[in-house]
C-alpha cells in the first residue's frame, strides 16, 4: 500500500484546509486510517483516526471540535477537514493505515504517506 497525502498549504489563523489521502497498490480496507502531524523540533503526534467502516472516530484533544475525519471507500480516500486553524496546527501532516483497531498509537500503523505541509500564519 502506498499512501499519498495532499491538500496542505498556507492559511491564516481561523481559516480552513481539507487534506486528502489516497491509497494505491491495493485497497486499504479493512484498515483503520489515521492522521498524524509533526512540527519542527517536535515528535510526531496523533491527530485523528477512523475505523474501516467509518462508524467510529477519535481525535486528539487539541483538535477536537475543529477537525473532522472521514473516508470514502468507493474512492479509496480519507479526508481531514480542518477548521478554525491555529498557528500551533502548523506541521507536516501524515496519513497512515493500520490493520488493527482504532488507535492513536503510531507503531500500530504499518503504512505511512509522505506528508503534506500545513502552515497557519497568525
Amino acid at each position: 500500500v502506498q499512501l499519498q497525502a495532499s491538500g496542505g498549504g498556507l492559511v491564516q489563523a481561523g481559516g480552513s484546509l481539507s487534506l486528502s489521502c489516497t491509497a494505491s497498490g491495493r485497497s486499504f480496507s479493512p484498515y483503520a486510517m489515521g492522521w498524524f502531524r509533526q512540527a519542527p523540533g517536535k515528535e510526531r503526534e496523533f491527530v485523528s483516526a477512523i475505523t474501516w467502516s467509518g462508524g467510529s472516530t477519535i481525535y486528539a484533544d487539541s483538535v477536537k471540535g475543529r477537525f473532522t475525519i472521514s473516508r470514502d471507500h468507493a474512492k479509496n480516500m480519507v479526508y481531514l477537514q480542518m477548521n478554525s486553524l491555529k498557528p500551533e496546527d502548523t506541521a507536516v501532516y501524515y496519513c497512515a493505515a493500520n490493520p488493527y483497531s482504532l488507535t492513536n498509537y503510531p507503531k500500530s500503523y504499518h503504512y505511512w504517506g509522505q506528508g503534506t505541509q500545513v502552515t497557519v500564519s497568525s
